[in-house]
C-alpha cells in the first residue's frame, strides 16, 4: 500500500508592509499566485509609489532581510513569502518622505461668500434647490410657530405652579414620580421654563444644586428639574412604603 505526504499551501499570504514615504506599517493579504508586477499595482494605492518606481524587500518575521522581490514575471508565492514576513518598499521615482501624507504642503483652495453664492455646483445651492434645511422657508417658519407656540404653554403651565405644591410628575419613558415642588421659573443650564421636584424617593438626580449653582434644598439623589407640562399639582399624599411595619 502506497503512503505518500500531502503539503496543502494557504493560497493567500498576509504580510507587514512599509515603506520609504512612510513611517507606518500596514497589514494586508495578497493572492500567492499573482505576479510581482501584479503585486506592484496593488501595492500602488497602499503605499502612494509608482509601480515602476518600486524597488521590494523581503524580510522575515523577525525582520531579517531575506531576498529582493526584482522578477516581475515571477509568481508572489515563489518566493519564501510567509504570514507576518515584512515587504519593504524601496521608492525608486524621486518622491520624499511624507509627501504624499503632509497635507500642509498642500495649496488650500480658498473662496469669498459671495462667489461661493453664485455658484450653481455648491452643496449651498444644492439645498436651496431641494429646499433642504433651513432653505425652506415654509418648514422652517412652521417650525418656529411650533418651537413658539410650545414656550408659551410650557410658561402658562409653569405659571400655575406653585413652590410647595405637592406634584406628580410623568415623563415619557420613566416612571411616575411624587414629589415637592421646590423651583419654578428659568434656570442657567439650559433655556425654557423649568420646574424643580423634590421627590418622595431617592429618584432624581441631584440635590437641588446644577453645575453649582443651587436652585433648592434637599437631599443628594432627591431632586430633579422636569419641563411644566410634565408636572401635575394636586393632593398627592406621601406613599405609606411600610416601612414601619413588624
Amino acid at each position: 500500500m502506497d503512503c505518500g505526504v500531502t503539503v496543502v499551501t494557504n493560497p493567500t499570504v498576509a504580510v507587514r508592509l512599509t515603506s520609504t514615504l512612510s513611517s507606518f506599517e500596514s497589514n494586508r493579504r495578497f493572492n500567492r499566485g499573482i505576479t510581482i508586477a501584479e503585486f506592484k499595482s496593488k501595492l500602488e494605492m497602499v503605499v502612494g509609489t509608482p509601480a515602476a518606481g518600486m524597488e521590494l524587500q523581503l524580510f522575515s518575521t523577525s525582520d531579517k532581510f531575506l531576498q529582493k522581490l526584482d522578477n516581475n514575471e515571477a509568481l508572489l508565492g515563489s518566493y519564501a513569502v510567509d504570514d507576518d514576513c515584512r515587504i519593504h518598499v524601496i521608492d525608486r521615482s524621486g518622491a520624499q518622505i511624507g509627501e504624499y501624507s503632509d497635507l500642509s504642503k498642500v495649496e488650500k483652495f480658498e473662496i469669498t461668500d459671495d462667489a461661493y453664492e453664485k455658484r450653481t455646483d455648491s452643496v449651498r445651492s444644492f439645498m436651496k434647490k431641494q429646499r433642504v434645511g433651513r432653505f425652506n422657508e415654509e418648514e422652517t417658519a412652521k417650525k418656529e410657530a411650533e418651537l413658539a407656540a410650545l414656550e408659551e404653554e410650557e410658561k402658562a403651565a409653569a405659571a400655575a405652579i406653585t413652590v410647595g405644591n405637592r406634584c406628580q410628575v410623568k415623563v415619557v419613558g420613566q416612571p411616575t414620580k411624587i414629589g415637592t415642588v421646590m423651583y419654578v421659573g428659568t434656570a442657567d443650564f439650559k433655556p425654557g421654563h423649568w420646574v424643580g421636584v423634590k421627590y418622595d424617593e431617592p429618584l432624581g438626580k441631584h440635590d437641588g444644586c446644577v453645575n453649582g449653582k443651587r436652585y433648592f434644598e434637599c437631599e443628594n439623589k432627591y431632586g430633579a428639574f422636569v419641563k411644566p407640562l410634565t408636572v401635575t399639582t394636586g393632593d398627592f399624599p406621601e406613599e405609606d412604603y411600610g416601612l414601619d411595619e413588624m
